[in-house]
């Protein structure tokens, strides 16, 4: 009875695997490297409570090799080199099978004491972690390993191991256990996709329910309760942190006002306002920019507001901003045209400075032309006049291009208006 539930009721088999059918159902890839024996160095990644290390162990246990386990939190180059050495006994004879989690958190020196031993065969090394391996994993040994990306349960796939750990609880117990309508869909729904998260909260429930000796009733007020907030997977330096900013600003990008509020509230139910309010500060001048020019000073208001308020209140001016930015037209004119002109700084095509731009301009004794010959724009008719302002090396460069919603093409044509009045100006000498 000391053994938690989830490890209790963990699947043996495939088949018995909640999820993942992208890569374990009948014939797919996962399944028959698994069900060949011919096992791969591989690294499996995604959310915690998914299947990782559930698969894992099915692996180990359909195979003649010598099992070890690792946890990246704790290992150290000493419990790798035990490992390794482990091979050459009469154990280890089948080979070395390492199930190392959380390989995140290794530091480089350890992960490549890995190297040698996982490419001559002698350690077969199964990886998990819960954040990218392609920003987590040294190169090396990720270019040893086959990547499976475990994806997050829905709730209808979770439900029925609820109603498993149910029935388990119930002959641990002694007694008979009574959900109340809902109770296992909401436990399933509000644990996120999580199986083992999910499984601990209705043993919680469990063990907390009204018994009489005969009969344990799980109410919906407990099973709320016991499963308040267990629906947020959010890590503020992980993943999931940057996925959902990312999901935010590419929903608001693409006008869609509804799920960007769901992202947001994501956010705001982690307590996460900062990174909120600096990401919509950077869509408005990204993806509204020109095309609505004071939905940043709206947005910085609404910003200024939130953080002034806190939690709750702050959620309403964010509304505000996140509702303005989605529904507004859309122009990137303005980051198209910086990153432009900084793709021609990075090149190093930079030149010199037009003599009559320069702050103080010195003539040498040979200078054909004397003088800066600077032209003051507010002289001229419409405070504009043509002359050059690039270097001669870009000097016909063109890297801001006007975009076609109403604001940007109202100053295309003001612009084109001053430069016609110019020419005929020029035209009547």
């Amino acid at each position: 009875m000391n053994t938690p539930l989830a490890d209790r009721i963990r699947p043996q088999t495939l088949d018995e695997v909640v999820g993942q059918q992208h890569i374990l159902g009948k014939g797919r890839y996962l399944r028959r490297i698994i069900e060949s024996g011919n096992i791969p160095n591989m690294i499996f990644y995604g959310p915690p409570g998914v299947g990782k290390t559930t698969v894992a162990g099915i692996i180990a246990a359909n195979t003649n090799m010598k099992l070890h386990k690792l946890n990246g939190t704790s290992a150290s180059v000493s419990d790798i080199k035990d490992v390794i050495a482990d091979s050459a006994t009469i154990d280890g004879m089948n080979g070395v099978l390492l199930y190392l989690d959380e390989i995140q958190y290794l530091n480089k020196k350890q992960q490549q004491s890995l190297l040698e031993y996982i490419e001559d065969g002698r350690v077969t090394l199964i990886a998990s972690t819960t954040e990218n391996p392609y920003f987590y994993v040294y190169g090396a040994l990720l270019s040893r390993c086959a990547v499976f990306e475990f994806k997050t349960v829905t709730a209808a796939e979770v439900v029925p191991a609820v109603e498993r750990a149910f029935r388990i609880l119930a002959s641990d117990m002694g007694v008979k256990i009574r959900t109340e309508k809902g109770v296992c869909d909401y436990i399933a729904m509000g644990c996120g996709g999580d199986v083992r998260k999910s499984v601990s909260v209705a043993e919680l429930c469990a063990f907390g329910a009204e018994n009489n000796g005969i009969e344990a009733i799980v109410t919906m007020d407990e099973a709320k309760t016991l499963t308040h907030r267990s629906n947020m997977r959010y890590d503020k330096s992980g993943d999931q942190h940057y996925d959902i900013l990312s999901a935010l600003q590419k929903s608001i990008r693409g006008s869609d006002e509804n799920a960007a509020l769901y992202y947001a509230a994501r956010l705001i139910e982690a307590g996460d306002i900062l990174s909120l309010c600096r990401r919509l500060l950077v869509i408005a001048a990204e993806d509204v920019g020109l095309a609505y020019p004071t939905a940043v000073t709206v947005t910085k208001a609404c910003v200024d507001s939130a953080l002034q308020l806190g939690l709750p209140e702050a959620r309403i001016p964010l509304s505000q901003a996140i509702i303005l930015l989605a529904t507004s037209p859309k122009s990137n004119s303005a980051k198209l045209a910086i990153d432009a002109a900084l793709e021609d700084v990075r090149s190093g095509r930079c030149g010199d400075f037009p003599r009559h731009l320069q702050n103080k301009h010195c003539d040498s004794a040979d200078a054909e032309i004397k003088g800066q010959h600077y032209l003051y724009p507010h002289d001229y008719p419409n405070h504009y006049v043509s002359q050059q302002y690039l270097p001669d090396e870009i000097k016909d460069r063109v890297y801001y291009k006007f975009g076609e919603n109403k604001t940007e093409q109202a100053a295309f044509a003001y612009r084109s208006a001053v430069l016609k009045a110019e020419l005929e100006r020029n035209k009547k000498g």
